[in-house]
């Protein structure tokens, strides 16, 4: 069985999610199942560049993982010509000029979201990337968690018939770092480092909302640093000039209103750290990270407003379990291997949808946001065809 290996460049793994996500549950993973099998026999076999500013942390992550490549200097790394793919897990501020020396190196991109700081920087990446003739693609994790793999299946099936409404609640306390330490960093609350929550997570919920429901034709925003002081990874205590909070009001095609508040500044009171639910006509759907629940029409209870005695509803009880039907690999590790077979030509007429293009639509929906809320008014999203 013929084995084909595939230098990658890994800007970015001693972050938290470049880590975890990407290069253990990942890339390692892969290599742990003994590569990537592709359809026409070959098996395709990822072979990590550890790429960063930190030698010492590069080197302890190579060798804890038995790895034999790692390096701080991006250029030499992006001169080789066994490295084909170049994944950028760093600071947002720091994203676009790495991945415009890798476009110009001929390496096919492979990013995390948010792709740049603004739209104009993400349109010109997804232009230089075209222009260029590198295949390239954005991270899109949640549309590969099983909770939302099955809201689409809802959807999908028409389950909902006409969709009314999203709600959506994300987040969690992060702790401020003086008696316990935060379980972000420090850097997602400093405005100039690329930290803030809208930047952070409307991407997510631009391709989410698009991919499972309908695209997002207007937004208004209400945004907060509802916690303004807080200690970094030191112990010392600094001001956050980002947002921790965002209150969207999204209209979808169709009339659709969906609602998502985005917090780090909220206490869980729900089953998962994020949950989106469906109300339609025929039905309506609650999914986190794994579960999904749902309540049909006929089985919808015919509840009173009566605040004068005791609720006797099980109101929870009368939903039923979307089930599984299938097993569900880690997300990312799913998008990675698409995106794997995309540069491998497994499927060379087939575009991959997940690409800069896309990312850039992130972007724009949290530049649009951020203007928003500033403005305090409701702002229309463009249509941000290829070629913007």
């Amino acid at each position: 069985m013929a084995r084909t290996t595939l230098g990658i460049v890994m800007n970015g793994v001693t972050g938290r999610m470049g880590y975890r996500q990407h290069l253990v549950r990942s890339i390692l993973a892969l290599r742990e199942q003994g590569g990537l099998q592709l359809a026409d026999g070959r098996v395709l076999w990822p072979e990590p560049v550890l790429v960063g500013r930190n030698a010492d942390k590069l080197e302890a992550l190579a060798t804890r993982h038995g790895l034999e490549h790692f390096t701080t200097d991006l250029s030499a790394a992006l001169a080789d010509p066994a490295n084909q793919i170049y994944f950028d897990a760093q600071l947002t501020p720091l994203r676009e000029a790495a991945v415009q020396q890798a476009i110009a190196a001929g390496k096919h991109i492979y990013v995390e979201k948010p792709t740049a700081s603004s739209l104009a920087g993400a349109l010109e990446l997804a232009r230089s990337a075209d222009a260029a003739g590198v295949k390239h693609g954005v991270v899109q994790d949640k549309l590969f968690l099983p909770g939302l793999l099955k809201l689409k299946r809802l959807v999908d099936a028409g389950f909902f018939g006409r969709i009314l409404s999203v709600r959506g609640e994300f987040g969690y306390w992060v702790f401020e770092g003086d008696w316990q330490s935060a379980q972000r960093p420090s850097w997602n609350y400093r405005s100039a480092d690329g930290g803030g929550i809208v930047l952070d997570m409307f991407p997510h919920w631009q391709y989410v909302l698009e991919h499972i429901i309908a695209p997002v034709r207007s937004v208004y925003a209400q945004i907060a640093t509802h916690i303004p002081e807080r200690w970094d990874e030191l112990g010392k205590p600094y001001q956050a000039t980002a947002d921790d909070a965002a209150y969207g009001v999204f209209e979808l095609d169709g009339g659709i209103v969906a609602q998502i508040n985005s917090s780090w500044a909220v206490r869980v009171h729900r089953e998962e750290l994020v949950e989106f639910q469906i109300d339609g006509t025929h039905g309506s759907a609650v999914a986190g990270l794994r579960e999904c629940r749902f309540q049909s029409r006929a089985g919808t209870p015919k509840p009173v407003w009566n605040p004068d005695i005791p609720n006797t509803e099980p109101f929870r009880a009368q939903w039923q379990q979307v089930p599984d039907n299938g097993e569900f690999d880690n997300g990312f590790k799913l998008q990675w291997e698409r995106f794997l077979q995309y540069v491998a030509d497994e499927r060379p007429d087939a575009a991959f949808a997940h690409d800069l293009w896309a990312g850039a639509k992130g972007v724009q929906l949290a530049e649009l946001g951020l203007a928003s809320a500033a403005e305090g008014r409701r702002i229309a999203v463009p249509e941000l065809g290829r070629g913007a």
